[in-house]
């Protein structure tokens, strides 16, 4: 196993969390519009996409151990060690990678919590929507002493059972 390796790893995962962030903003317009109607199949493209981040992260975590076993290092070392570690040009190529990953991260971060915030507030609404479609329950009674009785409703009694 080679840097040439783990830079292809991690070339991998660096196209799978520009297509996670491309998801969840598909994602995201889908909520904003009040579209609901594709909101399921949005939301299993963003698990297939995370389960092929798991998938390329174990690869990623074979081949870091190995390169670091071949340069006798730690098989745990995060990518910023690896890249001080590693020979020219990997140390930059490697450090590259780390601060583009940082910043995917980032920003699907915030893109996970807008996208929550957004279902949050369009449950609400229906909440209140929903609320607004039902029944007004009926107001309480009063009786000739002046205490509230509960309301009255009528109900159908099968009577035969």
């Amino acid at each position: 196993m080679t840097l040439a390796n783990i830079s292809a790893a991690l070339w991998r995962i660096r196209e799978l969390l520009d297509l996670l962030i491309f998801k969840l903003e598909s994602e995201q317009v889908l909520v904003a519009a009040g579209r609901s109607r594709w909101l399921g199949r949005a939301t299993h493209e963003v698990e297939l996409v995370l389960e092929e981040l798991r998938h390329a992260d174990l690869r990623r975590t074979i081949e870091f151990g190995d390169v670091a076993d071949a340069l006798g290092l730690d098989p745990d070392i995060s990518l910023s060690q690896l890249a001080a570690a590693a020979p020219a040009p990997w140390g930059d190529v490697l450090n590259d990678h780390r601060d583009t990953l940082i910043s995917a991260t980032t920003e699907i971060s915030y893109l996970a919590e807008s996208n929550c915030e957004l279902l949050d507030s369009g449950y609400r609404a229906l909440q209140e929507a929903l609320g607004l479609l039902s029944p007004t329950p009926e107001p309480a009674m009063y009786t000739a002493d002046g205490s509230a009785s509960p309301p009255t409703t009528r109900r159908l009694f099968d009577q035969s059972t």
